[in-house]
């Protein structure tokens, strides 16, 4: 019988064994390195591969990523040419994703920051009220998560715009795409937030050059990857007082090491890669879906493009 195989750092498999059991209950699940005879598995769920993690799986036909990013299956070990690569997409994550945007939006719009500052000094003193329809949000990054935060953020009454890398259009929303969109989307954006996938065309976007495209006293959020943001740059940025302030879930090197300056930078809020986790149940259906379609010698839904890397 085929058999699927589960490798994660961070995901429970006992969770995802029982949410994908209760959907196909005989199903065959095995977790790395419990292998068994790799000819078996033609379904591999993970979240990064191993040297030789493949080796022998002669009949594997689709390798799915634990989350809706992908780009860490295109670094060092390739999925073999013929073998499907999918994502999770999951409304859950979008949910939780937009949900952590707003709460940053919303943490910078109305100054807390600057009260929790107040506190500490037991300061009683009230700030000009901000305008909402006033202030600009800008999405970088127009897909399943970046249109649901837009969509979300746009009914606050924020003044809200995305840019993606080809054309899209969302209703009440200005979209921007492409390099000749790219400044101008810049230059009317307040508060930033990054909800790319990771490529080689979007690695180091947010760096010295977009950040200074960004208005005086502007905003970053990112939640994309970490290999979007130059943190050297950002952090130049912030001393020199044109970025205000910024709110960061992924890094370049995670976890994020103890000595890095971010940890204590006072303009800058470090989460641990947890504004969107994976979650077995929300995600169970799609991917017990998607392995009954492999077993039955299909295509699965949600498959990535190994040419745009999403």
């Amino acid at each position: 019988m085929p058999a699927v195989l589960f490798r994660s750092l961070n995901d429970s498999p006992e969770a995802w064994k029982a949410a994908l059991s209760k959907r196909i209950p005989d199903l065959d699940f095995r977790v790395w390195p419990d292998v068994g005879d790799p000819a078996d598995i033609q379904y591999v769920l993970v979240w990064d591969l191993l040297p030789d993690m493949l080796d022998g799986m002669v009949n594997l036909r689709c390798v799915c990523s634990l989350g809706q990013g992908v780009d860490h299956l295109f670094r060092g070990i390739p999925v073999p040419d013929g073998v499907d690569i999918m994502r999770i997409v999951d409304p859950w994550m979008a949910q939780a994703m937009s949900e952590w945007v707003l709460l940053n939006v919303l943490r910078f719009h109305r100054q807390v920051p600057e009260y929790e500052a107040q506190q500490s000094k037991r300061e009683w003193r009230s700030l000009p009220p901000p305008q909402t329809a006033e202030r600009r949000v800008g999405i970088l990054g127009l897909g399943a998560l970046g249109k649901d935060a837009a969509v979300k953020i746009s009914a606050l009454g924020f003044d809200v715009a995305g840019w993606s890398r080809t054309e899209k259009q969302i209703d009440g929303l200005q979209c921007f795409h492409g390099a000749e969109g790219f400044k101008p989307f810049l230059n009317r954006t307040d508060i930033l937030c990054c909800l790319l996938p990771l490529t080689t065309d979007t690695t180091d976007i947010i760096n010295r050059d977009s950040l200074a495209a960004l208005p005086d006293g502007a905003f970053v959020l990112n939640s994309g990857r970490g290999g979007h943001l130059v943190e050297a740059d950002l952090i130049a940025a912030l001393d020199a007082g044109h970025i205000a302030g910024a709110a960061l879930d992924v890094f370049k090197t995670e976890p994020l090491p103890a000595e890095d300056p971010l940890w204590v930078h006072p303009k800058v809020s470090v989460w641990p890669h947890a504004s969107a986790q994976t979650n077995a149940e929300s995600g169970g259906n799609q991917i017990a879906e998607a392995i009954q379609r492999v077993f039955a010698g299909q295509k699965p839904n949600n498959l990535v493009d190994r040419d745009r890397q999403y």
